[in-house]
């Protein structure tokens, strides 16, 4: 398992400090069924905006 999960979108409710994400799990989905060519066919679904 990875140790460190980055993340450079900074109004993510997770986003902590050295661009690092403070999500206990992270959840991505294929937009094309079960396998994906591309980072770009992908979305993470734990994404939740800050109030801020």
């Amino acid at each position: 398992m990875a140790q460190d999960v980055l993340c450079e979108v900074n109004n993510c409710n997770y986003w902590g400090k050295g661009n690092k994400c403070k999500a206990d799990a992270i959840y991505v989905v294929s937009h094309t069924g079960e396998q994906a060519s591309s980072s770009k066919e992908t979305d993470c679904k734990t994404f939740e905006p800050t109030d801020a």
